[in-house]
């Protein structure tokens, strides 16, 4: 596993994450027993990776406690998350913070985010909540600060781009992937000077797992003139990909392409079931993608910013 320094809080981190959301939840949309969702972050964190993102709203933070027993804290990164859209108040923050560090079983938090932020609640968040968060910093409580864009609400990126103006932010969370790279320019670019740290999220959803939905993610792009129909094999749109000095599956390929982008240091993956965590473990081991693939994927998807993949 490939290691490296989150932005500037000095945290060592490995390249891939563990996803402690999205649509399997550590297997436990899918119905999976809770020691089997322990057993997923424990092979894991055996192999090598050490940063894991769970959320208040995810229903994991226990399940996260639990894995981590038996491993040196001071080996991990935990990171969690307080969902903002519900007239959050700074009481609700600070009960939530203490309520995050029992079901974690930690005395703190390496990285507390702000939750799926959309541009119309900025203001306030800063204002009035962001204060309370660096209150919590100084006890120690959480060490570093962070937030998240809500990337199908907002494959703009236009909240992040609002919070690049502030200097309270320590870690972004971005939606970043093959067929929306927006964020290079809007995101990227302004956190690599600022030396934030940055963890992708929607490396892969549907469009990158499901021949189907890429499909139509696909016609819809022609048909919004964000891709030109001439650059692309419309039945097979990223065929090219796979060769013998390329990806083995477009999964593969899209989890190769996020960890060759500059700026980009965690890249989250999440998964129900053991042997799918092996295929994706196995991703982040192999070399970049070839330059050629790269620069492919960047001509083609060059324009797009109005989907996120899902």
């Amino acid at each position: 596993m490939d290691y490296t320094i989150l932005g500037s809080t000095g945290l060592k981190v490995s390249k891939m994450g563990v996803g402690c959301g999205g649509p399997s939840r550590v297997g436990r949309s899918t119905g999976k027993a809770i020691e089997e969702s322990i057993s997923i972050i424990e092979y894991a964190l055996k192999s090598g990776v050490n940063f894991i993102d769970t959320a208040e709203i995810y229903k994991t933070e226990k399940i996260v406690g639990k894995a981590i027993k038996s491993f040196k804290r001071e080996n991990l990164v935990i990171s969690t998350k307080k969902s903002t859209w519900r007239n959050i108040q700074p009481s609700h923050i600070k009960k939530s913070i203490e309520r995050s560090l029992q079901n974690l079983g930690t005395d703190f938090i390496d990285v507390y985010h702000l939750h799926g932020v959309i541009l119309q609640d900025y203001e306030y968040l800063i204002s009035e909540i962001a204060p309370l968060l660096l209150e919590m910093k100084d006890q120690g409580k959480i060490s570093f600060i962070g937030i998240t864009e809500r990337f199908n609400a907002d494959p703009q990126h236009f909240m992040l781009q609002r919070a690049l103006e502030d200097d309270i932010w320590d870690v972004m969370m971005v939606g970043f992937n093959i067929l929306n790279q927006s964020a290079r320019d809007r995101v990227l670019a302004k956190a690599i000077e600022k030396e934030i740290g940055i963890l992708v999220m929607f490396a892969v959803r549907l469009a990158l797992s499901k021949p189907k939905r890429l499909k139509e993610c696909i016609d819809e792009l022609i048909e919004k003139k964000q891709i030109k129909p001439s650059e692309i094999e419309n039945n097979n749109p990223l065929g090219f990909l796979l060769h013998k000095r390329g990806a083995v599956s477009l999964v593969d390929a899209a989890y190769r392409f996020c960890l060759s982008e500059p700026g980009t240091h965690v890249i989250l993956s999440g998964t129900g079931n053991i042997s799918h965590l092996q295929e994706n473990l196995g991703s982040f081991l192999r070399p970049p993608l070839p330059v050629e693939d790269l620069t492919r994927l960047k001509k083609i998807f060059k324009l797009v910013d109005s989907i996120s993949g899902q």
